[in-house]
């Protein structure tokens, strides 16, 4: 490079630059030469550029002026000399301030820091303008450190250079730099200007410090910048993006004037809250002042619409941008997917992706997981391999819906694949494709693969806990989930409502109220109590511990009570045998307008099933007709189930028959309904259809089978179902499947085959099998086996009051009345009372119940009557009553009274002065009905002509015509 002038000073580079050293400085290879006739001077001056290009370096030598028209020295004096030297300079310099900006638009920096070294080497002393230059350059090409070491080279730095430097922290991303910038420039007492603001407000946004920005917003109003378009917008897009709606509309609307940056700032925070209709309304403003909108602001719209589930408006934003003939790219494309997914309207969506010329991963990962999210799961894992065989790279979005979508389906090999996949593009540490897996693995039930990735994740999270904490809430592992808990309260996490909902199941499973309610208490200090998920979890959590005035009062804090809240609280109710309480819910819940589903009747039909309250479950019944359930299979069920248990077993059957599909559950139901109505061969035969409907039994068809054979006495029948169990069928025999082979053959009075059966089986550490051989020793007066029986369940389960009853009633039936004391003096000494026997019935909706000798009702005196009555009819056709089934001490004369006088009788009287003559009379009890009472019902239903149905705790009885169902076998 030549130039035709040259000064002493520029000898030597500035002091600025002297402490400033580029790696890719300039050298000298000529020196310059000074001439004494200024006039006819001349300098050579060539430049090398170590660490650029050859290519580059010529590039820059031939943009540098190569010559410069030298003046005639001789006719100037110094001062017009000085001047022209002044001159020349300004114009170098602001040459190489244009290729300074022309490298940083082109992100060149090897060029640009080429440049640099030239200006260093020449000497010259930068202008204001140059310094911005360079500081701009560095900025935009990343290097912040040249850029700061550029600024603080400067003598004098101005506004200009300091907004640079904030400018290029801002473009890196880092925006705590920037704001630090900003406060050393006010150290310096330099006042900011509105471009200098606009890039602070930039600043504090991105490193989400909301008060800083307010703090600029006051130094906006000091300086009077505030009203200026490019602050307004800054503070607009702030207050939005931190949810600031009406900070953002105070700004927005005090701006005189807006573009479409302000405009689009305030429809994204909108757009961000899910306020679709704020969106929408904007936006209408926004035509109204006739403002042009890019496709950012279409997406932006369609993001409001997305949220807040506007299909009607996301689709007149759709017909807007294909009459304005908008370009559908990708960023567009992929807002109406995101807006058809989340309106539920897959099918659209998928036509939106389809238009799509080239979509890029973020459209893939847009319709894959719409379409996942809106249960096309199967189609969502077919999109991801169309999009691995187009060759789009997926990432981390796309992983985690994909993995979703399998885990949806439940295809854990598909899964496994795509975790091969993950590890092969290195996204395994990612914390929510990590924390997608975990949920599959915990999902699948492989509980311990989920806990490895869980142990690989180095950045866990709060969604990371509460995915592995969802795995844990069966019996076996839910005390895993209390232990998961624990730690991460010891680590500082603050559990949200889907980390309390985790918890509350597995307190659930173990049946453990007592961590449950210190789980209660985090809620309400992390004011989660009137959540709706965590107060459904709560009131399950304390009915399955059986505490329904706790679950009660979780249930009325709950404002919005949805159908499962509704339905948890119903069960809860009906499976602690408040079936009253269950319905009365059921009305409440009618009365506020939630109609029922499938789960909430046949919950409630279930509780009705444990009470036998049969007016209640026709009610019920009447209910699944008119809301469209009675074909459900899982209401069918609970309606066979409902109608056996009250005794009715032709409308049980009914109902049965008139199933389009029957599944096991219906089978089962049926097979246990005809045994415990004692129509065995019934059962049988049902058992017989199912096989032929090609439905596999289970445990559960052979506990009904085998209690059929049971209540029939068919012991060879038993036997062979027994074996057909495991060898057929495959099914081990559980311990009530034991019970019920051991109550077949003692009943039958074979205890030699008893006892072989349990030596054999290896039964005895077993309650439940001396519970029922102690049942068969009452039976047949065994008072040997009765009492080895006693003692393994005195042993085994020392305050259950049915074996002291029962070994007594033995003893008593002896008459060794010195063995019943004792019996019941050890009771006694346990501590174990006895549950008295009742009785109970239904007449008119409302449950009486009765005990025996019983004078609380309020028509006793008509009850007494009755019996009386009934008693001299009996009298009259020679009925004797048994008094060996009193197993009391007494005389014969008090043991007559108290056999006249026993629950069932008492609950029969009521019912037949207060129920028409042609319905049948339906009685339940909790005890085994006696031999005397059982007579007394058969000639009962002989001379009144009314069919009696007792249900006592084993099995129902049909009496009728002076006959009864069991044929006298129970």
């Amino acid at each position: 490079m030549e130039f035709d002038f040259i000064a002493l000073k520029m000898r030597v580079s500035s002091p600025a630059f002297q402490c400033f050293f580029l790696p890719n400085r300039p050298t000298y290879i000529s020196s310059m030469k000074l001439y004494n006739n200024f006039h006819s001077s001349s300098a050579s001056v060539r430049v090398r550029f170590s660490g650029c290009t050859a290519d580059t370096a010529q590039e820059v030598n031939k943009r540098i002026p190569r010559k410069l028209s030298s003046p005639n020295w001789s006719l100037i004096d110094k001062s017009e000399t000085n001047e022209i030297i002044s001159f020349a300079s300004k114009e170098v310099l602001k040459r190489y301030s244009g290729m300074l900006r022309e490298c940083a638009s082109k992100g060149n920096l090897n060029e640009g820091t080429a440049i640099h070294g030239n200006v260093i080497k020449s000497g010259l002393e930068p202008d204001s303008h140059l310094w911005v230059s360079l500081i701009n350059l560095y900025a935009k090409c990343g290097s912040l450190a040249f850029a700061r070491k550029v600024l603080v080279g400067m003598r004098e730095r101005d506004v200009v250079s300091w907004t640079a430097l904030i400018a290029g922290y801002v473009s890196e991303g880092c925006g705590s730099d920037g704001v630090k910038a900003y406060c050393e420039m006010r150290k310096e007492n330099i006042c900011p200007n509105e471009f200098t603001l606009a890039t602070v407000l930039k600043a504090s946004s991105m490193c989400s410090d909301i008060k800083f920005g307010k703090l600029i917003h006051l130094e906006a109003i000091k300086t009077g910048l505030l009203l200026d378009l490019f602050v307004g917008s800054a503070l607009v897009d702030l207050y939005a993006k931190f949810g600031e709606m009406e900070l953002a509309d105070r700004v927005f609307f005090g701006m005189p004037e807006k573009n479409n940056v302000s405009w689009n700032a305030l429809l994204n925070g909108y757009a961000q809250r899910g306020d679709g209709k704020s969106v929408l309304k904007l936006f209408c403003r926004m035509l109204e002042c006739e403002m042009n909108f890019t496709n950012y602001t279409l997406s932006t719209v369609l993001k409001g619409c997305a949220n807040s589930g506007n299909l009607r408006e996301g689709k007149a934003l759709h017909s807007l941008s294909i009459r304005r003939a908008y370009e559908l790219d990708e960023f567009l494309g992929c807002n109406l997917v995101d807006m058809y997914s989340k309106c539920g309207m897959a099918y659209e969506a998928l036509k939106v992706f389809n238009m799509i010329e080239e979509p890029d991963i973020v459209a893939w990962s847009a319709i894959i997981t719409g379409l996942d999210q809106q249960g096309h799961s199967q189609e969502a894992a077919e999109l991801f391999h169309l999009m691995r065989q187009k060759g789009v790279r997926p990432n981390q979005f796309s992983f985690a819906s994909v993995i979703s979508a399998a885990t949806n389906v439940g295809d854990l090999y598909l899964g496994q694949s795509i975790h091969c996949c993950i590890c092969k593009y290195g996204y395994e540490s990612d914390n929510s494709v990590g924390n997608a897996l975990i949920t599959m693995y915990m999902k699948s039930g492989f509980v311990q693969d989920g806990i490895r990735v869980f142990d690989t994740m180095t950045n866990r999270d709060l969604v990371s806990w509460n995915a592995l904490l969802s795995g844990f809430y069966d019996f076996e592992t839910s005390d895993q989930g209390l232990r998961i808990f624990c730690q991460m309260l010891m680590e500082g996490l603050v559990p949200n409502l889907y980390t309390f909902v985790g918890v509350l199941r597995s307190c659930s499973s173990l049946l453990n109220v007592w961590f449950g309610k210190q789980v209660h208490a985090h809620i309400i200090k992390n004011s989660l109590d009137g959540n709706d998920f965590v107060g459904t979890a709560l009131i399950d959590m304390y009915a399955k511990n059986r505490c329904l005035e706790d679950a009660d009062v979780a249930f009325n804090k709950l404002t919005n009570r949805d159908l499962f809240t509704w339905t948890v609280i119903i069960a809860g109710h009906s499976q602690t045998d408040k079936a009253e309480k269950a319905v009365k819910y059921l009305g409440q819940m009618l009365r506020e307008g939630i109609k029922p589903n499938e789960f909430t009747l046949a919950s409630c039909l279930s509780g009705c099933s444990r009470m036998a309250t049969l007016g209640n479950g026709q009610q019920l019944h009447s209910l699944a007709i008119k809301s469209g359930h009675s074909g459900d299979v899982f209401v069918s069920s609970a309606l066979v189930d409902m109608y056996g248990k009250c005794g009715c077993m032709e409308d049980a059957e009914a109902i049965f028959k008139g199933l389009f599909s029957r599944d096991t559950v219906a089978w089962n139901t049926i097979i246990c309904g005809y045994s415990q109505h004692g129509q065995g061969q019934k059962a049988l035969e049902a058992f017989r259809m199912m096989l032929d409907e090609d439905i596999d039994p289970d445990e559960v068809t052979f506990i009904g089978v085998l209690a059929a054979c049971s209540y029939m006495g068919w012991v060879e029948e038993g036997k062979k179902h027994f074996d057909l169990m495991s060898k057929v069928y495959g099914i081990t025999p559980s311990i009530e499947h034991h019970a019920c082979m051991v109550d077949i053959l003692g009943r039958t009075g074979k205890f030699n085959e008893v006892e072989v059966f349990i030596e054999e089986k290896k039964l005895a550490p077993y309650s439940l099998i001396w519970e029922t051989v102690l049942g068969a020793c009452k039976l047949h007066g065994n008072v040997e086996f009765g009492k080895q029986a006693a003692e393994k369940l005195f042993e085994f389960e020392p305050k259950m009051d049915s074996s002291y009853i029962l070994l007594s009633n033995i003893f008593a039936a002896k008459g060794r009345w010195d063995n019943v004391r004792s019996t019941r003096a050890m009771m006694s000494t346990q501590g174990v009372k006895k549950e008295p026997g009742c009785s109970w019935i239904e007449v008119n909706g409302q449950v009486h119940v009765f005990t025996s000798q019983d004078g609380s009702h309020p028509k006793s005196m008509e009850i007494y009557t009755k019996l009386e009555e009934l008693g001299q009819k009996l009298t009259s056709i020679g009925y004797t009553p048994k008094t060996e089934n009193v197993l009391h001490n007494v005389s014969n004369k008090e043991k007559k009274e108290l056999l006249y006088h026993h629950s069932e009788r008492l609950a029969l009287a009521f019912a037949l002065i207060s129920t028409s003559p042609v319905k049948p009379i339906r009685i339940f009890k909790n005890l085994r009905i006696c031999g005397d009472c059982h007579d007394f019902m058969k000639l009962m239903s002989s001379i009144t002509n009314r069919e009696i149905v007792v249900r006592d705790i084993k099995r129902f009885h049909h009496f009728k015509k002076g006959t009864c169902t069991c044929q006298d076998y129970w």
